[in-house]
């Protein structure tokens, strides 16, 4: 293979990747179709009481309903092209239901009531079958009736309703400014998803929703003539929970890095960052190779995010800490055990890990989860010990709590609902402090941004991660960037060396589009906030490899 075509290919990597990782595309639809409402609420209330009233005639003890529509619009370009754009309607509705003390689903996309009824006794019969191997009757905390109900993602500008010319020229116009930077290769992508989804239940609620996400992302690329050696370095922005307004920087909204780039805490500068991203690899081609050792770290909250999910989010999901997920995801090190002894020191008594369905402007904004329990916000870890997990409905009562996290979620109206991880988040630091303020205490250190690659092993305790982009930090001061950075930790050790975490003036969200779980394999979105925070006495490798 040419040079030419394997950096072809790499720089395209991130778009296939993204969008072969999306189970349902559903139909290709004309973009015009995304601002039309096929049914109103009073409509699908009654497609919703159809489905009710049959699986309770067929034996149900309990049902629910869910009408989902997912719109998917994705805008990908590379240099001076549009490469693909893709919009996409996926419509239908999801039954699930308890009979005989043992869950059942069925779905369908045809939404009418005669289907709809078919489909709810299709799903009751399936937990009859599956009765004859239960040992034990599910059992469901309780949960409020709120009647009929509605919430929407605050947007202030809802990016299906942009037309799609604007955002092709917003693309291209931070690819021509990456190249005037001496950019060779550049990558851009636009992911919008909309999720309308009705959920309805035997237990008196109608839940009407309305929920918008948003993701730009790009690679750039420079190359060294002289010696073919390339670098690439990835965008700075977050998935957020809001509309087309994140692609429009406010002042009032910008960080300045202490290694001299901008960034925003609710919105995002695409042109801005691809002109420093193309500047920052043509100087990652002459950085020196890290020398490895002990450093203390500068982590970025672009960067610390991916660490949490990893390291908190996924360990602390109750499904994954009795085994449920041991056969595709992996086990737990924080066992029932160590939640028990009411002493687990997880992190350092600075380290507050919260879950939180609530948080304005994150991936995971909801009003209420996917089996109708009203979202909230609760700890993790609090001062550094293990206080709780991430919990549904009937998975609360072996934990001994009486109420759901509200963290159900099902990634299509054909998937069954389970527990997913809600946004985790490091709490802020209480005193007035800055990351300018933190590179000045370190002596010896390095400071990363943006999320790299990593490995965690099956119980999500011994792990490594890489980063976006690497400066080290010599008596205070950043002295320049760096290559070939990694650290290698273990997820107690980790936590326990947070030694100091910046206030909320500097509190920013990191996110995944993408997190799996599940099997079949299913896909869900959640946001990661934190502020710039430190860990000493960290073990940082070189990850170069001679050949």
């Amino acid at each position: 293979m040419k040079r030419r075509d394997f950096i072809q290919m790499s720089g395209l990597g991130l778009g296939a990747m993204a969008l072969s990782s999306i189970p349902i595309f559903g139909k290709s639809v004309d973009p015009s179709r995304f601002l039309e409402s096929p049914l109103d609420v009073a409509a699908k209330k009654a497609l919703a009481d159809a489905a009710l009233n049959a699986a309770k005639k067929a034996g149900a003890s309990y049902a629910d309903f869910r009408l989902g529509r997912y719109l998917n619009q994705y805008v990908i370009t590379r240099e001076d092209k549009v490469q693909n754009i893709v919009n996409t309607e996926s419509y239908g509705i999801g039954i699930r239901v308890i009979a005989n003390g043992t869950w059942g689903f069925a779905s369908t996309n045809e939404v009418s009531q005669d289907s709809i009824a078919k489909t709810a006794q299709k799903a009751v019969a399936i937990a009859k079958a599956n009765s004859r191997f239960q040992t034990e009757p599910v059992e469901l905390a309780p949960v409020e009736s709120y009647g009929e109900v509605s919430w929407k993602t605050p947007i202030e500008k809802n990016a299906f309703e942009v037309p799609v010319a604007d955002k092709v020229d917003l693309l291209l116009s931070a690819n021509a400014k990456a190249m005037e930077n001496g950019a060779n290769y550049i990558n851009n992508l636009l992911f919008l998803v909309n999720e309308q989804k009705y959920f309805a239940s035997t237990e008196g609620s109608y839940i009407d929703q309305d929920i918008h996400r948003i993701w730009p992302t790009f690679t750039v690329t420079a190359i060294d003539p002289k010696t073919g050696k390339f670098k690439s370095r990835n965008a700075l922005s977050a998935p957020m929970g809001m509309g087309y307004e994140y692609m429009t920087p406010k002042d009032s909204e910008k960080i300045v890095s202490p290694a001299g780039f901008n960034l925003y805490r609710n919105n995002y500068d695409l042109v801005e960052d691809a002109l420093i991203g193309a500047e920052q690899a043509k100087q990652m081609l002459s950085a020196p190779s890290i020398m490895p050792g002990k450093y203390d770290l500068v982590l970025e909250p672009n960067h610390l995010g991916l660490t949490i999910h990893e390291s908190v989010g996924h360990p602390l999901e109750l499904d994954r800490v009795l085994g449920y997920e041991a056969n595709y995801a992996g086990t737990s090190f924080a066992t029932l055990d160590k939640w028990k002894s009411g002493d687990f020191k997880y992190g350092s008594p600075i380290v507050n890990l919260v879950a939180d369905k609530t948080q304005p402007n994150s991936l995971g904004n909801v009003g209420w989860d996917d089996e109708g329990v009203k979202t909230k916000k609760w700890h993790l870890v609090k001062d550094g010990v293990l206080v709780n997990y991430q919990a549904i409905r009937d998975q609360v009562d072996i934990i001994d709590q009486n109420e759901s996290h509200g963290c159900c979620y099902a990634d299509s109206w054909n998937s069954v609902q389970f527990q997913r991880m809600p946004n985790v988040s490091l709490e802020p630091g209480k005193d007035k402090y800055s990351a300018n303020d933190m590179v000045k205490d370190v002596e010896k250190g390095i400071y990363i941004a943006g999320r790299g690659s990593y490995s965690i092993d099956q119980q999500r305790y011994n792990f490594q991660f890489g980063g976006t982009t690497f400066f080290e930090i010599e008596n205070g001061e950043i002295k320049g960037p760096v290559n070939d950075v990694a650290y290698q930790s273990n997820t107690q050790e980790f936590w326990n060396s947070c030694v100091k975490i910046c206030d909320k003036d500097d509190y920013r969200l990191f996110g995944s589009f993408f997190d799996g779980k599940g099997q079949p394999s299913q896909i869900s979105s959640v946001s990661h906030g934190s502020s710039t925070t430190r860990f000493n006495g960290v073990n940082v490798i070189n990850t170069e490899r001679k050949i």
